[in-house]
């Protein structure tokens, strides 16, 4: 929520987050949201900007003092002729059905920015007004008051005074944080080989603000080779917070376990650490609207927060378990009071959309605090598929069409001109798949219509609920965002579908294949982004993609491991190709039955499909009944997935049958006589379909590289990372067969690990 400066000992706080802090009262209340977009409510502000005269002053930096405070922000506009400081806000609807707390918070804004505008021009008063400038309508709607300074300055003491007592306990956690913090010492007697370097590479990135792609080998602890550099790092470089990102439910786990072991080597270190999770995992009601009339824990929330939010900040560790029963013991919510917790908390677990996506939480909170952030990236190879998927968006034709047997009246005229204009685009389409050179236009503005139709609704119907509706709208804005940046980085295109019953339909997608423009600005808000996973080459396709700063460095960690711990074989007589796959059953089959046959134990073994596995799983038990065998299913839930896990057991034997790249693929720990070995049928790469070949032509045009950047590179990051489930520490011994003639080629072996030793096939 704020900085502190050490130098006079005060502590910095943004006007917004003062008055959120102290202003907010009542319900939790999200009927008046969704409000308009970011991108509608920075056009609003431009709109009512422009109408200002040309003497207007826009954007004023303010701030002031009192006591240990430093309150700073930036006022909307200043209009000298009429005294008058304006306070913009964008909104949609019905105005009169604002939230009482929402226009209470408003004014704090407005008459604490007052105070300052005051103080600083020495004024006797001033107008205030705030603004409410209508996204639909294009109207503003002026609320003013004439303010004396002695007045505005009561109202900003006031406000000091109620955060004060907050500020300087921040002020003391700090201080305690950062002295403990610069005496912590390595939890371990020694670090891993190549942990040392690893932590080195993290440090120099923070003390020269810049960014790191990191290749770190599986089985070094990266978790806390990485934790440990950012938090001593902390008081030296004035981090404010650490944010670790993982993909996967296990690399969050991990982060949390290695700040648990720090924390258990300096008992004396009062170090935050939150785990943020997921809206469909911790609310308590999901079928209940987001507002006090429907929900226990959104009613009075705001008035039960600063006992919740003491509560919650003197625990050890804010996982999800604790934040919940801390919510929970104050009748609030917990989903929202972990996002508060994100204000006060030292290091933040996450997943990366938190800090990447669009409506990312702790970007937004950096940017508006100033924060000084430390972003780390675990199994950064997933980040270029997951921010794809962040910037993409898809919409199904038999959704609307549902969606418009149920809407209410009021929306069935904007709805249907939506469908009509799909319709259109369908008519124009002979082949099953189309990749359009432009945005067709009619649709996106039927589609701006309709958004905003609902929006209108639930604003003008704040009772009403629908969830069905409120997917579609959502989804809806999602698009219509998107469009507004769609370029060379991102394809638009149209699939012909048919459903069960006959009827034909279609999905739109809008399709992005280069994240770079979007992460820029998320790589620019951190003071330091590092990015680390066991296979990040090599690292101009990664540079490329996300978009990484021209100064990032780059660092190779050298394997602990030695070659005489991985036995790597290469069945080059075998083809895995979509065409010979039902022929290289057999050969599979008695390939794998040979090796378990010489070393029994406990094996994985990928495949490119489900199909695929299944076929090769059927032969194998009929050729060799007495191997155990288990598969992955689709649509493994935790439970299932645990389970699978569980057959491989220290005694164990048998072979698990998977699918590369999905959960048993990566992020998992098998340690010692738990996994002895793994065949790899397939060399990973994408499908061969009309999406992939348009993104192949994409990546030639940008880079030069479209084989490389869309198969290649992509395919072989994941038969690595299965690999490497084999070798886990030290003293681990194994073996990998790499089923597929493609992986005798010079070419494809230079992308493998170095300390690889890879011989032929044995039989």
């Amino acid at each position: 929520m704020a900085g502190v400066t050490e130098a006079a000992a005060r502590y910095t706080v943004a006007v917004r987050a003062l008055c959120e802090f102290t202003a907010k009262t009542g319900d939790l209340d999200l009927r008046f949201t969704p409000s308009p977009t970011a991108q509608e409510g920075i056009a609003g502000h431009a709109v009512v900007s422009a109408r200002r005269d040309d003497d207007y002053e826009r954007e004023i930096a303010l701030s002031g003092q009192w006591g240990p405070l430093h309150v700073r922000g930036r006022a909307d506009g200043y209009d000298p002729r009429n005294h008058q400081l304006e306070e913009v806000k964008t909104y949609r609807g019905d105005l009169a059905r604002m939230p009482a707390n929402h226009r209470a918070l408003h004014w704090a804004q407005l008459k604490v920015y007052g105070h300052l505008l005051c103080q600083a021009r020495g004024l006797a008063s001033v107008r205030l007004a705030l603004v409410y400038f209508d996204i639909g309508s294009q109207k503003e709607t002026v609320l003013a008051e004439q303010h004396d300074a002695a007045a505005l300055r009561a109202v900003f003491e006031a406000h000091c005074a109620a955060f004060v007592g907050w500020a300087e306990q921040e002020l003391a956690h700090r201080t305690a944080r950062d002295a403990q913090l610069a005496a912590l010492a390595f939890p371990h007697p020694t670090f891993r080989p190549g942990q040392r370097e690893l932590a080195e590479a993290m440090f120099k990135a923070s003390s020269r603000s810049c960014a790191l792609l990191a290749q770190a080998p599986t089985g070094i602890g990266k978790s806390i080779g990485s934790l440990f550099p950012l938090l001593k790092a902390a008081p030296r470089h004035a981090l404010d917070k650490i944010f670790f990102l993982a993909a996967k439910t296990s690399g969050r786990q991990m982060a949390l376990d290695a700040v648990t072991r720090l924390r258990e080597s300096a008992p004396l270190l009062p170090l935050r650490t939150l785990e943020l999770t997921a809206k469909s995992r911790a609310c308590e009601h999901p079928d209940l609207a987001c507002h006090g009339e429907a929900c226990p824990l959104a009613r009075g929330f705001y008035d039960r927060l600063p006992a919740a939010r003491a509560a919650a900040l003197a625990l050890p560790l804010l996982d999800r378990a604790s934040v919940r029963a801390a919510a929970l013991a104050h009748d609030v919510c917990p989903y929202y009071l972990q996002s508060e917790l994100a204000r006060w908390a030292d290091v933040i677990v996450g997943d990366y959309n938190y800090y990447f996506d669009f409506s990312a939480l702790l970007h937004s909170l950096t940017v508006q605090n100033d924060w000084r952030v430390a972003v780390l990236v675990d199994e950064a190879h997933n980040m270029v598929s997951r921010a794809r998927a962040m910037y993409s968006a898809d919409l199904e034709h038999g959704t609307l069409r549902a969606l418009k047997k149920t809407a209410p009246a009021a929306l069935a005229k904007p709805l249907d001109r939506v469908h009509r204009q799909w319709l259109a685009l369908e008519k124009e389409q002979d082949e099953e798949y189309r990749a359009l050179a432009a945005l067709p236009e009619k649709f996106m503005g039927a589609l701006q219509t309709a958004t905003t139709a609902i929006g209108d609704y639930l604003a003008e119907n704040p009772a009403w609920f629908d969830a069905d509706v409120l997917d579609f709208y959502f989804q809806g804005l999602h698009f219509a965002r998107l469009a507004e940046s769609f370029g060379d980085h991102s394809l638009f295109d149209v699939t012909l579908t048919t459903s069960r019953a006959g009827k034909r339909g279609s999905t739109l997608c809008l399709r992005n294949i280069v994240p770079a423009p979007f992460l820029q600005p998320r790589f620019a808000a951190a003071r330091s982004v590092a990015l680390f996973s066991a296979t990040l080459s090599p690292w101009n396709y990664y540079a490329d993609t996300l978009g990484m700063p021209a100064d990032t460095a780059w660092v190779d960690v050298a394997s602990p491991f030695a070659a005489d711990q991985l036995a790597v074989h290469v069945a080059s007589h075998i083809s895995t190709r979509w065409q010979h796959r039902d022929r290289s059953l057999a050969p599979i089959a008695a390939l794998m039955g040979a090796q378990y046959q010489r070393q029994p134990g406990n094996y994985l073994a990928f495949f490119s499909s489900f199909d695929y596995m299944e076929k090769a799983a059927d032969l194998f038990e009929a050729r060799h009944p007495g191997v155990p065998v288990w598969r992955q299913a689709r649509g493994m839930d935790e439970g299932a997935r645990d389970a699978f896990l569980a057959r491989f057991t220290a005694d164990g034997q048998g072979i698990g049958f998977a699918v590369l790249g999905g959960a048993f693929g990566e992020g998992i720990d098998l340690p010692g006589a738990r996994l002895i070995g793994a065949f790899v049928a397939t060399l990973g790469l994408p499908q061969l379909n009309p999406v992939n070949e348009g993104i192949r032509r994409r990546m030639d045009a940008m880079f030069g590289a479209g084989y490389d950047y869309t198969y290649l590179y992509p395919g072989l990051q994941k038969v690595v990372q299965a690999a490497g489930r084999v070798i886990r520490t030290t003293t681990d011994r194994g073996t990998v067969h790499l089923i597929d003639d493609r992986f005798g080629r010079p070419e494809i072996q230079a992308l493998l690990p170095a300390w690889w030793r890879i011989g032929p096939a044995v039989s």
